[in-house]
């Protein structure tokens, strides 16, 4: 049974099965991160309204009798909405605390066990919230949505060092881009099934946290049995598909125990501050979408709960097929030879940088035309979407050997926005009118622009020279040579001298 296990698995592409369980991590992951958005809205007591000037919000289009239908069963809290931008910025305080030690233990372990940490821990902290909520309240929330944050800084360092290993660099944007894409879909998937499940259970926003816990937990046993470190590791791929990967990554260290990170070199990078200027950039803009989208859709714009959770996905789901396209094709114009890696970046990294902001604002100036509201949302994260085979994989092109390292800086950075952007949006908008809201999406369009023009003049394709095992050791042997080359010319006229003193003698 073992011999005919083998055979079946040595028939399959194993960086393809890695790409599909690592895909279906984040993409749980990312479900689970977004989910409290639009349980959120059902978890709040509605009854209290702010009485509002007609100009600065929406009509609601259904009859008053009609609204809100759902009957939830669990229990509703009296939070204001700066309390609930604390609520939803909670999960980064950990998420941007946890980014670097995880990077270097994923460069010095492997990521196979610590990305399913980073999945089956939240995945049970997930499922006990309910209680903890009950128990007690905002403060448990938020704690535990600190602890889940900790916990999941795991999964972009440890995702992206087993890239690195998995994937040679004429594929990296496609299979890299797959991957990253189920981040994507998990937004959609985290979106749309809290409405589903609130409306349809008959057990209310708790139902929907049972449920996504139970996914992650499932998920885990198959993780580990399926996917490993590195190739090298894997007991079942072929051995055709092992010498394609070893032949095809010269650029990246086979050693099991990476060399020390040359930090002087990579702090002063102006390519590596590139890549975690553009993350800041564009994740800024996704951490206000993917945290306040179905509030804007609710409070602002008047759609129902189950209509707020469908329209809410929709953007996202058009970002996860932007993803794909844009994979492929980027793929092919550098397969052809048309455009440099470096050229083909910066043109990707441009429209998902710019693209998000410009159709933000457009939403806020259509005001309470539901149907371009949508377009305009769509649009904007469909660009985005050309995000991830550009910006989210440069790090792997700029150095395979500390791509981990390199993602966890970013991303600990480009978190910050996961943590101002709720509070933000809850300083900025306490009445929920379309003005308020309209500051909020300038900022992001600043950012954007900022982001862009940085790393428009320093961004690189290429693999960087402090990237090579090599190159700490070449520095100091040159560093030694320049020292006693230094020596010898000092010593070099004290012979001289010498010699010209006893010269004098005789």
């Amino acid at each position: 049974m073992l011999s005919t296990w083998r055979t079946c698995c040595s028939c399959l592409s194993q960086r393809w099965i890695f790409a599909l369980f690592a895909f279906g991590g984040l993409l749980l992951g990312n479900s689970m991160r977004v989910i409290l958005s639009i349980s959120i809205t059902e978890m709040v007591t509605t009854a209290r309204e702010v009485i509002r000037s007609t100009d600065q919000t929406c009509v609601a289009f259904e009859k008053p009798t009609l609204r809100n239908v759902t009957i939830v069963t669990g229990k509703t809290y009296d939070w204001d909405e700066y309390t609930q931008g604390i609520i939803l910025s909670s999960y980064f305080w950990g998420y941007a605390a946890t980014q670097f030690p995880f990077g270097s233990l994923s460069e010095r372990f492997g990521g196979k066990y610590l990305m399913g940490m980073g999945i089956f821990i939240p995945s049970m902290l997930t499922f006990c919230l309910p209680s903890a909520v009950y128990w007690g309240e905002s403060s448990a929330l938020i704690a535990l949505r600190v602890l889940m944050g900790v916990i999941s800084g795991a999964m972009y360092p440890a995702v992206s060092t087993m890239i690195a290993k998995w994937t040679v660099p004429g594929e990296r944007s496609k299979l890299g881009g797959f991957i990253y894409a189920g981040a994507v879909l998990g937004t959609v998937f985290g979106t749309t099934m809290p409405a589903v499940i609130i409306r349809y259970s008959g057990k209310g926003w708790p139902a929907v946290f049972y449920f996504f816990g139970a996914l992650g937990m499932i998920w885990f046993p198959f993780w580990v049995l399926l996917t490993f470190n590195e190739p090298e590791q894997h007991p079942y791929i072929s051995e055709a598909e092992l010498n394609y990967l070893q032949e095809n990554q010269a650029e990246r260290q086979k050693k099991k125990k990476a060399p020390p990170a040359p930090w002087g070199h990579i702090l002063a990078s102006k390519q590596f501050w590139a890549f975690v200027m553009a993350l800041v950039g564009c994740d800024w803009a996704y951490f206000t979408m993917a945290s306040d989208l179905p509030k804007y859709m609710s409070n602002v714009v008047k759609f129902s709960i189950e209509d707020n959770g469908y329209l809410s996905a929709l953007p996202y789901l058009c970002m996860w097929f932007s993803t794909l396209v844009s994979s492929w094709l980027s793929n092919k114009i550098l397969e052809r030879g048309l455009i440099s890696r470096t050229n083909v970046l910066k043109l990707l990294a441009s429209i998902s940088l710019m693209g998000p902001g410009l159709f933000m604002i457009g939403a806020s100036y259509a005001e309470c035309d539901q149907i371009m509201v949508v377009v305009m949302f769509i649009i904007g994260m469909s660009l985005m979407g050309t995000s991830y085979p550009s910006i989210m994989v440069n790090n792997l092109d700029l150095s395979p050997n500390y791509a981990g390292t390199l993602m966890a800086i970013g991303n600990s950075v480009a978190a910050l926005g996961g943590i101002m952007t709720p509070y933000i949006v809850g300083v900025f908008t306490p009445e929920q009118t379309i003005h308020e809201w309209r500051r909020v999406f300038w900022i992001v369009l600043i950012i954007s622009v900022l982001s862009n023009i940085f790393f428009l003049l320093y961004a690189s394709g290429e693999v960087q020279e402090w990237d090579s095992p090599d190159f700490l050791r070449s520095k100091k042997k040159a560093a030694a040579k320049e020292v006693s080359g230094d020596e010898a010319i000092t010593e070099k006229p004290k012979s001289i001298i010498t010699v010209d003193l006893e010269s004098a003698r005789f």
